[in-house]
């Protein structure tokens, strides 16, 4: 099923403020709320469709991806940008926009969206990994390794002294008003409500310790240069039971020697003799999808461009493919046999093979024109 616009879903303007955003989405999660619709499939997918569309569009950079790319642009767990795809569960959305619902509904839905303490969330990693254009084309998946802090086995905790578990202090202040309260998040523990008790050998002073994980990445076909990937989950431990970060992947192109792109269509340039362009000749030429045969018609002149249709890349904003172009260049040899010499020779003195422009031959800028029709 295709996915709503995120836009449409919010119920807001493409040219919404963040203010304006944040809450037409908190609206919505009331609505759809589980706490306020318990058992209703239908308005737990709204509620997961709002957060889908808010995590998006809350996030300047991944708001422009969108914008440009549209859903291709930030997919899922292993899909372009950083959206919730597939994986999506009531436990990350409220402990990702907790601060959004506050105090509503009791305290949030099966006890994680409201007060206490917070679950704080892992750093995220960085990597970057190359594709040719095949993997470009049609997708691919990589197994890497990546090094990532981890909770160590042995790393226990225990309550925080400080808040006593609940992540926050509260400070009281006598003004010309009265008693004023504040809450701030607690500075011992950092929100978490829990402090390192036994901290093993090798591990940092919250228990993380530097290990190696392989990592699978399935990377969508229509991947491009400079797009990022995001694999929830996969980035660096959070302290005692905090959420996972996640790791970004960076695409970058690796450079074929073949084959050159442009935006969604490929050239290459192909090479024929003398023979092979008065004859005609049929060459196999290699392309992202595999070699194919194209003709090269009789009296074909350099400089002639072959278009093969749908044989570039898939369009990353819509359903269409690029095209490949095969440019034709006729090879003049630089060494000549005896005859082959005698023959060209004969051949220019009787006046049979002479350049004799029709009128009809395509100009460099005709050929450019015809490359963008």
């Amino acid at each position: 099923m295709s996915k709503r616009d995120y836009y449409e879903v919010l119920e807001i303007s493409k040219s919404a403020s963040a203010d304006e955003i944040k809450k037409a989405y908190r609206k919505m999660a009331i609505k759809y709320h589980p706490d306020k619709n318990p058992g209703d499939k239908v308005a737990e997918e709204k509620f997961k469709e709002a957060a889908e569309a808010y995590e998006i569009l809350s996030d300047d950079q991944k708001r422009a991806r969108y914008d440009q790319f549209g859903h291709a642009g930030v997919g899922g767990n292993g899909g372009f940008g950083g959206g919730f795809g597939g994986g999506m569960n009531m436990e990350d959305i409220f402990s990702q926009f907790g601060d959004i619902f506050g105090g509503h509904f009791g305290g949030g839905f099966g006890g994680f969206g409201g007060g206490g303490h917070q679950q704080v969330k892992g750093s995220n990693l960085r990597i970057r990994i190359k594709l040719n254009l095949e993997e470009m084309v049609n997708g691919t998946q990589k197994t890497i390794k990546v090094k990532k802090m981890k909770m160590a086995e042995d790393a226990t905790s225990k309550t925080c002294p400080t808040c006593s578990g609940s992540g926050v202090q509260i400070k009281v202040m006598n003004t010309m008003f009265g008693q004023m309260q504040t809450q701030t998040t607690c500075g011992t523990c950092q929100g978490i409500g829990k402090v390192a008790d036994k901290i093993p050998a090798g591990a940092n002073a919250q228990g993380l310790i530097k290990d190696e994980e392989e990592v699978t990445i399935n990377i969508p076909a229509g991947a491009r240069d400079g797009i990022q990937l995001n694999v929830r989950g996969k980035g660096n431990d959070a302290p005692f039971g905090g959420i996972p970060g996640d790791l970004l992947v960076i695409i970058e192109e690796e450079v074929d020697k073949a084959i050159k792109r442009e935006g969604d269509n490929l050239h290459q340039e192909l090479y024929i003799s003398f023979a092979e362009a008065a004859l005609g000749t049929k060459k196999e030429v290699p392309t992202v999808g595999g070699k194919v045969k194209i003709t090269v018609d009789p009296g074909t002149q350099s400089g002639k461009i072959l278009r093969l249709a749908g044989k570039g890349l898939p369009s990353i904003d819509s359903y269409g493919k690029g095209d490949m172009f095969i440019h034709i260049n006729v090879w003049t040899p630089q060494k000549l046999t005896k005859e082959q010499k005698d023959f060209f020779e004969k051949q220019m003195s009787s006046g049979e093979m002479v350049a004799e422009p029709s009128g009809k031959e395509k100009t460099f800028f005709d050929k450019v024109k015809d490359l963008f029709n």
